[in-house]
């Protein structure tokens, strides 16, 4: 029965992937030896036979022939009269070899020998999960919902390998269920507790890189590539390519016809807005495609100062600067410039409308403003802050907050 059992654990051993045959019969033969030397001391008279195709084994021991008066010990020795039981042409100073019964040993070796086979393929197991995944790092892999709780999601892959996805690295839109099938990228494998933790992002710039090159053959082989990529996962994200052959428009080619390259991409990251933007080294140039779809009238680089002072007209800071300051904040982290945005007011410019004070007055505070008509910059100033306290439901503090912000404008 015991020997049953044994088998069944080489049955696992061939199961086991990208583990290697010469690795296999390495560490077996180190299981069964250390057994061995534990029970008859350390000794290298036996010799144990490994056959992992049939998944049997035969341990051969190797003894010297001694006089029965000179037998002492019987780990590495055999008394003359029972070497001749064996062949009787035996003589005093030859090695005899005879097959160990496995049945022959004792309950608690076999118990050991088990355990200690049990605790290699573990160790194999974890081995080979922490190998492979530390060389697809940077990787997109697939996988299946099998868990989830609070703080991360649990995936099982094709092999049955347990990864693991924690709630920062999901995009804040992803919704998960038991058995959903998800895709991500590989961004950190480490042995925690002597256990290989897989930590897999859809957050990661590398994840969106990745579904490039699945979308877009042209920067898979190498004729266009990926210079930056800054994103605010689910929301918006840059992307600066370059091509390496004139005939091909690398913005074109990311897009693709009618956008059938992008949407892929953009339904995998749950709408997530991306614009391409084509990569140049004359930084004037990168900045104004960076703030797109903003047109811009002037750029001032300051000098020894990774910050730039950009200007436009009034109908385009706030596509300049975007929805919640994403546009900018990803065009800064983008070109590595700090961007600061001016209004051109001409003084001929009798007024200018409420909405582009958007990056510096909440839309919920505008819309109050409107509500009672005022919805330029001169029709809230031409009003005491008292009328506007009784006209609206805002706060005296909020008021007297945008009057000055108008004012700074004017000023």
């Amino acid at each position: 029965m015991e020997n049953i059992n044994l088998i069944e654990h080489f049955a696992e051993f061939k199961e086991l992937k990208n583990i290697d045959r010469a690795t296999m019969m390495r560490v077996l033969e180190d299981v069964f030896k250390s057994t061995l030397n534990k029970q008859n001391g350390e000794s290298n008279n036996f010799d144990v036979i490994i056959n992992i195709d049939k998944g049997d084994f035969e341990i051969w021991r190797t003894r010297t022939v001694v006089k029965d008066e000179d037998f002492t010990d019987p780990v590495i020795q055999i008394p003359l009269s029972e070497a001749k039981k064996i062949e009787k042409d035996y003589e005093e100073g030859e090695d005899v070899s005879n097959q160990v019964k496995f049945e022959d040993f004792p309950r608690r070796t076999i118990l050991a020998l088990r355990q200690n086979l049990s605790s290699k393929i573990l160790e194999l197991e974890k081995d080979s999960i922490f190998s492979k995944y530390k060389d697809r790092i940077g990787e997109i892999v697939s996988g299946e919902v099998y868990q989830i709780w609070k703080k991360e999601i649990l995936i099982i892959d094709d092999e049955g390998n347990e990864l693991i996805m924690p709630k920062a690295e999901q995009i804040p839109s992803d919704f998960f269920r038991k058995g959903d099938s998800v895709r991500a990228v590989v961004v950190k494998v480490e042995m925690k507790n002597n256990t290989p933790l897989v930590i897999l992002s859809r957050t990661s710039p590398v994840f969106l890189e990745r579904l490039f090159e699945l979308e877009v053959p042209e920067i898979f082989d190498g004729l266009i590539t990926i210079k930056k990529i800054v994103r605010i996962p689910g929301e918006r994200a840059k992307v600066a390519v370059e091509s390496y052959d004139d005939r091909i428009d690398p913005v074109g080619a990311c897009v693709g016809m009618k956008g059938s390259r992008i949407h892929g991409i953009v339904r995998e990251l749950k709408n997530e807005n991306i614009d391409v933007i084509n990569y140049t080294n004359n930084t004037n140039l990168f900045i104004q495609r960076a703030l797109s779809p903003a047109k811009i009238t002037e750029i001032k680089i300051v000098d020894n100062d990774k910050r730039v002072e950009v200007y436009l007209d009034p109908d385009q800071v706030s596509l300049a600067i975007g929805k919640g300051g994403l546009n900018i904040r990803l065009a800064s982290q983008l070109t590595g410039y700090e961007i600061d945005v001016y209004r051109n007011i001409q003084e001929d410019d009798e007024d200018v409308d409420l909405d582009e004070f958007s990056d510096e007055i909440e839309s919920w505070v505008i819309d109050e403003f409107k509500k009672i008509g005022c919805d330029t910059a001169k029709s809230i100033l031409n009003q005491s802050t008292e009328e506007l306290v009784r006209r609206t439901d805002l706060e005296e503090e909020t008021i007297v907050n945008v009057v000055n912000i108008i004012k700074a404008e004017f000023e």
